[in-house]
């Protein structure tokens, strides 16, 4: 149960005053609340981004153009907009002794005005100050107050995201209101640590940041803000290592493994295996063979073997009479890996089935009862194998492919389907350490540094989009010698219609130039068309293939030498990188274009630099960290993965890595979290929501 102290902070935002039911469900649509109904706590942790300064105080005469001042002024004059032009602002003169300037109001009606603004008044206005032929003006002041109003007005007037229907000033005012139902609450940080980094208590830091004396709390370095990073991270560390401390301590199944059938497969294989791939098989043996249930994640650049790995593994469990399966995102990746892991299997005499959401009617059956009956030790499927339909006579060992395109729960709904299942998950994302640390600090870690012997680099470039008929005429030389090309259409914007539309507009443009060897791939399409597209293209009977993003992971044609992406300013780093590892995978040299809408912003600049600079999907992850932060690395956030309010990963690493280790020592110390800091951090857990920890405390009593 949630402590009693914490209600006040879980309660709705309407039993705060001024919060009716309209201004509930904006302020719902603002602060994304997951049940529908925001909560007080909600709005705390919407922490303003800056703040506007109304601290400077000039004359008129010494108020800088382009800077937010406050002024004292006295009315001297109205100037109304001249007769039929109505669409000419309402001015109004207002002068101190040192000089006058005009304030401009659009939309504004005269009797407002009067009102507001009466003529000898005395008034204190803040806005920003302009230059308007050679005039000072203020369009439109952000306050306006009389004097006996003077000490309302805040020296840094917090700055919010806000949403359509709700105004700064209000949410500021709500904000207000919600910080007066703070509760004492104990302190749950360490004390010296706390002394060290000069962090305010929990209650003051909130304070600090929705009520800034100055501007200094909004520095990414001020300690009221890095206080409340770390909370949250400790407390996602802390569920995390409370999570893996019950892994381990839930006993998994000793396999007896002797490698003959790994053995078979790598008697097969057309290649040896790198050394880093070498380590994560010997990692991936000693976890099957521990009396402790593996959870390990297996992250390896764009082509660095994650899958073959991942057969070994999957024939180790075979092996000691267990079933293996692997879980992949998309139906295309799910067949691909079929297809290409069977005959390698097979090699060894063992079936590969393959379970999706399209396999239907007999043959569907047939897995499904060969599953159950352990007839079939391996399988490759998509979510499907996690329906209540699908039961395995004994899972040992599960793989899930691409991670972060599934949620935790899901994770977990795999490994469910057996008795102490292992786990490994796969990722082709390279993922900065800190953020390995924030998303899968409950997992081990193996990762795969080098690509394959024989892989040549990528020759990368960036044309303007204004030399298209260029690209298309290198093309057409290009087909002549024998190339198989990717042409990759841009995101054009949330809609999945929209993307279908720029896609299928280009299709139909390579076809006049290039006829029926263009084909066309889209996530619309049905599956079975998706399959006949992918199997014309790696069969070579078409030679261009028209994609959106659908092609971005896992997709594997050794043929194809050329990756042209339209529109490449528009996509993340990780994602222009995953889509240039679908090229350079065979023996011929490849190349990638990508195609950019001048002129390029800054950051588009920096992304395409970086992407021209280097193929090593480490340092890309980690300069796409720096440019968009940890959201957008880990592609869509899935439920259960942690939702980061207050903290910055980008920023704060080196509190991630403080966190985890404080974690683990707090476990060390107090694993049931029942001394005086345990009681303290079970208040941190419930606060940011990691309730599944507390479960797992109880499990443990």
């Amino acid at each position: 149960m949630r402590p009693n102290a914490l209600d006040p902070l879980f309660a709705p935002l309407s039993a705060l005053s001024g919060v009716g039911p309209r201004m509930a469900q904006l302020f719902a649509r603002l602060l994304d609340a997951p049940s529908g109904d925001a909560r007080v706590i909600d709005l705390l942790f919407h922490l303003p981004h800056s703040g506007i300064d109304r601290r400077a105080r000039p004359t008129i005469a010494q108020a800088e153009p382009g800077a937010v001042v406050t002024l004292d002024v006295t009315v001297t004059e109205h100037r109304p907009p001249p007769p039929g032009r109505s669409r000419a602002p309402f001015r109004v003169v207002v002068e101190d002794e040192t000089g006058d300037v005009t304030l401009a109001f659009f939309n504004m009606t005269q009797a407002r005005l009067d009102k507001m603004l009466p003529l000898g008044a005395k008034r204190l206005v803040s806005g920003k100050i302009e230059l308007w032929d050679g005039h000072r003006q203020m369009v439109h002041p952000d306050r306006i107050l009389a004097a006996d109003e003077a000490d309302t007005l805040p020296p840094v007037e917090p700055v919010y995201g806000l949403t359509e229907g709700l105004s700064a000033r209000y949410v500021a005012r709500i904000a207000a209101g919600a910080l007066e139902r703070l509760p004492s609450l104990p302190e749950w940080q360490d004390a010296a640590w706390i002394r060290a980094q000069g962090f305010p208590a929990f209650d003051a830091a909130l304070r600090t940041l929705h009520h800034p004396l100055d501007m200094a709390p909004f520095a990414p370095e001020a300690p009221a803000r890095r206080r409340l990073a770390y909370d949250e991270l400790l407390a996602t560390q802390l569920a995390l290592a409370l999570m893996r401390a019950q892994g381990r301590r839930r006993t998994g199944r000793s396999l007896a493994i002797d490698g003959h059938l790994a053995d078979a497969i790598r008697s097969h294989l057309p290649f040896a295996l790198t050394a880093s791939q070498e380590k994560a098989v010997a990692d991936i043996r000693a976890d099957l063979t521990s009396p402790h249930r593996m959870v390990r994640l297996l992250q390896g650049d764009v082509g660095s073997g994650k899958t073959v790995v991942a057969l070994l593994a999957m024939a180790s469990a075979a092996e000691a009479g267990r079933q293996a399966a692997l879980m992949a995102p998309t139906e295309i990746l799910a067949r691909q890996h079929h297809a290409r892991l069977a005959p390698l299997a097979a090699a060894a005499g063992i079936e590969v089935g393959l379970l999706t959401g399209r396999d239907k009617g007999a043959e569907r059956a047939k897995t499904i009862a060969r599953l159950a009956s352990g007839e079939m030790n391996l399988v490759v499927g998509t979510h499907a194998l996690f329906q209540e339909g699908v039961t395995f006579q004994d899972l040992g060992f599960a793989v899930i492919d691409e991670q972060h395109r599934f949620g935790v729960h899901q994770r977990f709904a795999l490994g469910r389907k057996g008795d102490a299942v292992d786990l490994l998950v796969m990722t082709a994302t390279p993922i900065p350490r800190s953020l390995v640390l924030s998303y899968f600090g409950d997992m081990d870690v193996s990762i795969l540094s080098e690509k394959p012997a024989g892989r040549k680099p990528i020759d990368t470039r960036a044309l303007p989009l204004d030399r298209l008929d260029e690209v298309v005429d290198g093309i057409g030389r290009a087909l002549k010698q024998g190339a198989r090309v990717y042409w990759v259409c841009p995101l054009v914007a949330e809609s999945e219609t929209l993307d279908v539309a720029a896609v299928e507009e280009r299709h139909a443009m390579l076809q006049q130039f290039f006829g029926d060897r263009v084909g066309l791939l889209h996530g619309k399409m049905a599956g079975r068309d998706k399959d006949a597209a992918m199997g014309a293209f790696q069969r070579g009977e078409t030679r261009i293939l028209v994609a959106t993003t659908v092609i971005e992971v896992g997709v594997d044609v050794p043929e194809a030498t050329i990756m042209v992406i339209e529109h490449a300013e528009r996509f993340g780093l990780a994602q222009l990188h995953q889509l240039r590892g679908r090229v350079g995978r065979g023996a011929e040299r490849s190349s990638c274009l990508l195609l950019y809408k001048a002129p390029l912003g800054e950051v588009a600049k920096a992304r395409l630099g970086v992407i021209r600079e280097t193929e090593d999907g480490f340092r890309i992850a980690e300069e796409d960290l720096k440019l968009r932060g940890e959201g957008e690395i880990l592609g869509t956030r899935q439920s259960g993965a942690p939702d980061f309010k207050l903290a910055r990963v980008d920023q704060d690493a080196d509190l991630v890595a403080a966190a985890r280790d404080d974690a683990r020592l707090i476990l060390e110390k107090d694993p049931k979290l029942t001394g005086p800091r345990g009681e303290a951090l079970r208040f941190l857990l419930y606060l940011f929501e990691r309730d599944e920890a507390i479960r797992l405390l109880r499990g443990a009593g």
